[in-house]
């Protein structure tokens, strides 16, 4: 990254400036080939988006406990994109390294969503073993964040269902909470009104409109894999 651009982004969070140029975004095509990276600064800005060539891999995790109650995060203030938004457990990047490469059953991307949770949430990597992440599928979407940020992504969309300690770290996290599904519409309708500030995540809530409320049926029933569907790429743009 230029020296410039470094210099001109000096106003913010030190944590989320060092992520934005250091981490490596895994540059993919509409069909998700791999076709380069790029540095997660440019990877967000709306217009480097625009030209179209700023479409990168990332995921989102959907965790579950026990009583099958869904764990919600609100981003924290300095996030540079959605701050504030609550979403799904965690949604991030995997990077252009070699492990977060590996495309064989998804494995890259869930060794970084292990990785993530414990950035995170300070959740150990030993309760949410590699393994036990059920890819459900993949969908591609655009959202702007302000009129400088916003998102272009193919996502993938990871389930599990583990109990787990949480240590949520401040520059990532503002608040946690886990819903069930009453809880979660609830939410929604207070985000559509509009009430006590609250926003979700377009990516998030695409995925409860389009996906979500289904799946929780196989969550309840252990059945997860009767529903994954990685051949498929949704298009939600």
């Amino acid at each position: 990254m230029a020296a410039a651009a470094v210099v001109a982004e000096a106003h913010m969070d030190a944590v989320q400036r060092r992520l934005m140029f250091d981490d490596e975004c895994i540059l993919v095509d509409e069909n998700d080939h791999v076709v380069g990276h790029d540095s997660k600064y440019n990877c967000h800005l709306m217009e480097k988006i625009d030209t179209g060539k700023s479409l990168h891999r990332a995921f989102s995790v959907f965790l579950f406990n026990s009583k099958y109650e869904l764990l919600l995060q609100q981003r924290s203030l300095t996030k540079v994109t959605f701050p504030l938004v609550w979403t799904n457990t965690c949604c991030s990047h995997p990077l252009y390294r070699e492990s977060e490469l590996i495309e064989q059953d998804a494995l890259g991307v869930r060794n970084a969503a292990q990785r993530k949770l414990l950035d995170e949430l300070g959740i150990p990597a030993e309760d949410v073993p590699v393994d036990e992440f059920v890819p459900l599928g993949r969908m591609l979407y655009k959202a702007p964040s302000d009129g400088k940020w916003g998102e272009h992504e193919l996502d993938y969309l990871l389930f599990i269902i583990k109990d787990v300690k949480l240590n949520s770290n401040p520059d990532e996290v503002a608040d946690v909470k886990y819903v069930n599904r009453h809880q979660l519409k609830e939410l929604c309708e207070k985000a559509d009104a509009g009430e006590e500030g609250l926003m979700l995540s377009p990516w998030f809530r695409l995925v409860v409109d389009n996906f979500l409320y289904k799946w929780w049926d196989h969550v309840e029933s252990s059945s997860l894999k009767e529903v994954a569907d990685m051949n498929t790429i949704h298009r939600l743009v």
